[in-house]
C-alpha cells in the first residue's frame, strides 16, 4: 500500500465481555497496521461490560498511546448502538468496522482500505468463505438469512453477517443505526449510495478461541422482523402511502370480487344474507378502507416530517478527493489525544 492508496483511519470496535480477548486484539490490529501509511485510531465501544474489560482497554492505552480510544458507554445498549456511537466518534476519513472476538482478522483491513480508495467505493464488506462456525447452528441459518436479504434488499452480497466492513466515512455518517439494524447496514447504505458503489471482499475467520458467543438461532427471526422494516424504509420511507396503497387495492380487489360474485348469485334468486362469505366481502372491504386511510396519513407525516426537519430526499456525494483531503487531517491523530467520553 503506497500513501495514495490511503487515509485517515478509524477502527471501531464493539466489545461486551471481551476481557481476555482484548490484549490480544489490540496486539493483532497493531502489527496489521504497522505499516499503515496514514494516521489512524482505535474506538474500543465497551457495551456496558460486566467483567474486567474496560480494565483491559485502560491497559492498552498506557501500552500502546492515545490513538487507543475507550468510549465507555452507560449500559449494554446493544451492539448496533455501540456501534453507532463508535461511528459517530471516529474522526477518520475511512471507517473500518469489527467485532472484538478475534474471530475477524485485521490483517485484512490495508487491503480493504486499498480497494475502497482505489476503485472509489463507498463500502468494502467483508466474505467469511471459509466460515470458523457450528455448521447448524451458524452457518445454515446464515445462508438463509443472506439468501434473503439479498432477494428483498437488491444489494448483491455474500455475507451480510460479517462485521469486518470498510466505509467511506462521508456516506455512513449519513447513516444513523437504531434497534439491530448493525446487520443491514449494506442494505441502509443502499439508500444513501448507488449498489454499484458496495463491493465484498474474501476475509480470513477464526474460530473463537476465548469469551462466550452472544449470538443464537433467536437471532434468525429478529432477522426476519428487521428485514422486513428495511424494505419499508428502501422503498417507500418517502411515499408510504404507495406501501399501504398496495396494500389496501388488493384487500378491497379481494372484497369487491366476493361481493360481486354474491351479488350474481342474489340475483339468480339465491339467498345470500346468512352466507359466511357475505361477511367476509364485507371485512375485506372495510379492512380496504382502513388500510388506504392509513396509508393517506402516512403520507401526510413522512411530509411534515421531511419539511419540519429540512430532511431531503437526495444526497450528494463529496466531489473526488474531498473527503481524503479534509483540512483537520494535517496533523496526526496522535497530536490530538481524545478523552474519555460515556455515551447514553
Amino acid at each position: 500500500m503506497t500513501s495514495m492508496n490511503a487515509a485517515p483511519l478509524s477502527l471501531v470496535i464493539p466489545v461486551f465481555n471481551e476481557q481476555d480477548n482484548i490484549a490480544p486484539l489490540l496486539a493483532r490490529v497493531h502489527q496489521a497496521l504497522s505499516e499503515y501509511p496514514a494516521p489512524w485510531e482505535i474506538l474500543l465501544i465497551d457495551d456496558g461490560s460486566a467483567d474486567a474489560t474496560v480494565q483491559r482497554i485502560t491497559e492498552g492505552q498506557a501500552a500502546y498511546g492515545n490513538h487507543v480510544r475507550l468510549v465507555p458507554l452507560a449500559r449494554n445498549f446493544g451492539q448496533t448502538a455501540a456501534m453507532q456511537a463508535g461511528i459517530d466518534l471516529a474522526r477518520g476519513d475511512v471507517i473500518a468496522t469489527l467485532d472484538g472476538d478475534l474471530q475477524n482478522d485485521p490483517i485484512d483491513i490495508p487491503r480493504m482500505v486499498n480497494r475502497l480508495i482505489a476503485e472509489d467505493l463507498d463500502l468494502v464488506a467483508g466474505w467469511r468463505k471459509n466460515r470458523q462456525d457450528n455448521l447448524w447452528l451458524r452457518k445454515v441459518p446464515s445462508k438463509i438469512a443472506n439468501r434473503l436479504i439479498r432477494k428483498i434488499t437488491g444489494v448483491t452480497l455474500h455475507d451480510y453477517g460479517c462485521s469486518l466492513k470498510v466505509f467511506r466515512a462521508s456516506v455512513i455518517k449519513g447513516v444513523r443505526l437504531y434497534g439491530e439494524m448493525h446487520r443491514f447496514i449494506p442494505a441502509w447504505l443502499a439508500t444513501q449510495t448507488a449498489p454499484s458503489r458496495i463491493k465484498e471482499e474474501v476475509v480470513a475467520h477464526h474460530a473463537r478461541t476465548a469469551g462466550v458467543s452472544k449470538y443464537g438461532l433467536s437471532r434468525t427471526f429478529r432477522v426476519i422482523i428487521d428485514l422486513i422494516s428495511v424494505y419499508f424504509f428502501m422503498r417507500f420511507a418517502a411515499r408510504p402511502a404507495h406501501f399501504f396503497g398496495m396494500l389496501g387495492l388488493g384487500f378491497g380487489a379481494l372484497g369487491g370480487l366476493t361481493l360481486f360474485y354474491l351479488l350474481i348469485l342474489k340475483l339468480l334468486g339465491e339467498n345470500i344474507g346468512d352466507r359466511p362469505l357475505f361477511m367476509v366481502g364485507i371485512m375485506l372491504v372495510l379492512i380496504s378502507v382502513q388500510i388506504l386511510t392509513t396509508g393517506v396519513l402516512s403520507e401526510m407525516l413522512s411530509r411534515t416530517y421531511h419539511e419540519a426537519q429540512d430532511v431531503r430526499s437526495y444526497h450528494l456525494r463529496p466531489s473526488a478527493g474531498e473527503a481524503l483531503d479534509a483540512p483537520d487531517w494535517k496533523q496526526p491523530l496522535e497530536s490530538s489525544p481524545p478523552t474519555e467520553q460515556t455515551v447514553s
